[in-house]
């Protein structure tokens, strides 16, 4: 599951019809929004991805510069891992902990400028811990400090973890991406900006050089593997046009529903695939 923060609201629309339709998997990977809406699909929890982007979107606690001036993470920490799933919007541990599925979320080691996999067996405080790594966007977030390592977005080092995902021997998977598949992924604008902000981590700042480049061959690595049976790609009809940080409940429901309306469609190729 490809991350993009509320784009990630076409993951959670497809994997509310997964779930629906009784679609289930021996494992499945998140890289930033990718796993923090995507764990809701472990946990078994139709529509609370949705739910709670809505009812919270306005709230200065999940996402504002507010937070982000007193907390120093654009997404407030407590609020969103804490908070939500425990007094909020509660998250089902129980379900999520019985399902056999293993879930994994990719985050950025800051040090080495490599992305490292980690398997969120609980959801537990420290599992939570390394989620909230895994959507830590840079220039608006704190790094992310456990387990030794130093932490970022894993959406920095690899978005598109399909590969990762073959190698610890998961050979049939359905790769879940938030761009259309014509897109082009060009270098960010915010990479002289990076350069300031990432000067302790220089390994870190050079994948970030190279991102795009990566992404577009990660990318190129999907289609082919679609093209030889190895994998089924859901994704967008056109670009989502929604802004990373989107606060209209509007916008996060037209969104949500193309994700549907896009997997309601595939469901009888993606049935087949998975045969």
């Amino acid at each position: 599951m490809e991350g993009g923060a509320m784009r990630g609201m076409f993951t959670a629309g497809v994997c509310d019809v997964l779930l629906e339709n009784g679609i289930n998997f021996d494992g499945a990977i998140g890289v930033s929004a990718g796993a923090t809406f995507g764990c809701n699909f472990k946990s078994k929890q139709i529509g609370r991805a949705i739910r709670y982007n809505k009812k919270f979107s306005h709230d200065w606690r999940y996402c504002s510069f507010r937070s982000l001036l007193l907390t120093g993470d654009l997404y407030g920490a407590d609020f969103c891992y804490n908070e939500l799933p425990n007094k909020l919007d509660l998250f089902d541990y129980e379900e999520y902990r019985s399902n056999p599925l293993k879930f994994y979320a990719v985050a950025s080691d800051c040090r080495t400028g490599e992305p490292v996999y980690k398997e969120l067996a609980t959801c537990d405080e420290k599992d939570l811990t390394w989620m909230r790594a895994s959507a830590s966007m840079p220039l608006v977030s704190r790094v992310v400090k456990i387990d030794g390592y130093e932490l970022l977005d894993g959406g920095m080092t690899d978005s598109i973890p399909l590969k990762a995902f073959e190698g610890m021997g998961y050979e049939k998977n359905l790769v879940i991406l938030t761009q259309p598949r014509s897109f082009v992924k060009e270098q960010s604008s915010s990479i002289k900006m990076m350069k300031f902000t990432l000067r302790k981590y220089p390994k870190l700042y050079e994948a970030m050089k190279k991102r795009h480049e990566t992404y577009n061959a990660q990318k190129k690595y999907v289609f082919e593997q679609e093209a030889a049976g190895k994998c089924l790609v859901i994704c967008p009809f056109e670009p989502l046009g929604i802004s990373r940080t989107e606060k209209n409940p509007d916008e996060l429901q037209r969104v949500y529903n193309m994700g549907r309306l896009v997997c309601g469609e595939s469901l009888a190729k993606i049935t087949e695939f998975l045969k």
